[in-house]
């Protein structure tokens, strides 16, 4: 069974920095890409920054220049956050397009599997 397990939310104050890692677990044939998204309440999930195997990233224009989004191994991405706003208030979840050993047994396509999410709170 894959799972995704985050950590490193919380609370910090404009300005402030934090970093968010994720790993993935499982029987797990390749990870394609993997990624941050956040929902913030009201609001639609969006895209946050994402990381290919071969290291190519990409990142949404309300956070360029202040996160950086790296993949440490096969297995695991980071999200370093600084200049926190309170905009950046939200439930961040990651991401993993991948196939696992069951998928590529099968012959089925990758499929995009999710976080529980954390809580990324920045007050003013």
């Amino acid at each position: 069974q894959v799972q995704l397990v985050e950590s490193g939310g919380g609370l910090v104050q404009a300005g402030g920095s934090l970093r968010l890692s994720c790993v993935a677990s499982g029987r797990i044939f390749s990870i394609r890409v993997m990624g941050w998204y956040r929902q913030a309440p009201g609001k639609e999930r969006e895209l946050v920054a994402s990381i290919t195997s071969g290291g190519n990233t990409n990142y949404a224009d309300s956070v360029k220049e202040r996160f950086t989004i790296s993949r440490e191994t096969a297995r695991t991405v980071s999200l370093q956050m600084n200049s926190l706003k309170t905009e950046d208030t939200a439930v961040y979840y990651c991401n993993a397009n991948l196939m696992s050993h069951a998928d590529f047994m099968s012959g089925s396509t990758a499929t995009d599997y999710w976080g529980q999410g954390t809580q990324v709170t920045v007050s003013s």
